[in-house]
C-alpha cells in the first residue's frame, strides 16, 4: 500500500509509516501545501496512492464524486502524532 500523507498531518508519519513496511510520502514532497484537496485527490487518484488525512474534505470528494479511488484514511482525533495513535 502507498500512502500519500496530507499537509493536515506532520510529515514525522512518513518515518513511522515506513517502519512499519508502508510507503510513503508527504505532501509537502510532491506539491505545494496551498494545493487544494480536489488537487491532492485527484494526484492521489492518477498514482494509486492512499490519502491519509485529518480533514473531512476528503471523504466529502470521495462521496461526491462516486469514485472507489483513492481510498482515504482519516483521523478523527485531537493528538495527531504518530505516537499516541500507535
Amino acid at each position: 500500500m502507498k500512502i500519500l500523507v496530507d499537509v493536515s498531518l506532520t510529515p514525522l508519519w512518513i518515518p513511522f509509516l515506513e517502519a512499519h513496511g508502508f510507503e510513503s510520502v508527504h505532501w509537502s514532497t510532491v506539491g505545494s501545501c496551498a494545493d487544494s484537496d480536489s488537487k491532492i485527490f485527484e494526484y492521489a487518484a492518477a498514482h494509486q496512492w492512499v490519502v491519509f488525512t485529518h480533514d473531512l474534505d476528503f471523504g466529502t470528494l470521495l462521496a461526491a464524486r462516486k469514485t472507489a479511488v483513492p481510498s482515504v484514511i482519516q483521523v478523527r482525533c485531537q493528538d495527531v502524532l504518530p505516537e499516541p495513535l500507535a
